[in-house]
């Protein structure tokens, strides 16, 4: 093949595409839009109870102020919450109500699941944690109950649509 062969090829060259994302496929490094904020996704953990599987991504605000979590779960449709870190006194067992800001939530479930984490939640690798679910009377909002060792960490949350959310591949 000559010089000008060379230059003036026009053989295709295959490119990697990124793969398009939804909420059940997001990447480390991926950006979400959410309520008109960017968030760099840092974190990424996959819990898992028998055959059953969610995931929580830990969502950075852009400029580094704020993190959420987004949880996504495929059972009949799929499910997606933002969840936000929360001070609320809990202990074992489990109770079967909590009061967060003059609101009842009642406990919807309650299990175990074994973690897998990237990211920022890497360290969280192969960890087992004790988890309950609670939903207020209304059905609109949510308190995520998750111990980590022997810390116990509550996050309150609420039901998104899937076109609330914007999702940017960062990576292939």
């Amino acid at each position: 093949m000559g010089l000008f062969s060379r230059l003036f090829s026009t053989k295709k060259v295959d490119k990697a595409e990124p793969k398009e994302r939804n909420a059940l496929n997001i990447q480390i490094g991926d950006i979400i839009t959410y309520d008109l904020k960017d968030y760099e996704v840092v974190g990424k953990l996959t819990y898992r109870d028998g055959g059953y599987e969610w995931l929580s991504y830990q969502l950075l605000e852009e400029g580094g102020h704020q993190t959420i979590w987004l949880a996504a779960e495929m059972d009949d449709e799929l499910e997606l919450g933002i969840y936000k870190r929360v001070q609320v006194p809990i202990s074992k067992p489990y109770p079967q109500q909590i009061t967060y800001e003059n609101k009842a939530y009642y406990k919807e479930e309650e299990g175990a699941a074994r973690v897998l984490g990237e990211g920022r939640s890497s360290n969280l690798q192969g960890m087992e944690t004790h988890y309950a679910d609670y939903v207020d009377g209304e059905e609109k909002s949510y308190l995520s109950v998750e111990s980590w060792g022997t810390e116990i960490e509550v996050s309150f949350g609420y039901s998104i649509e899937p076109y609330e959310l914007k999702i940017i591949a960062g990576s292939y």
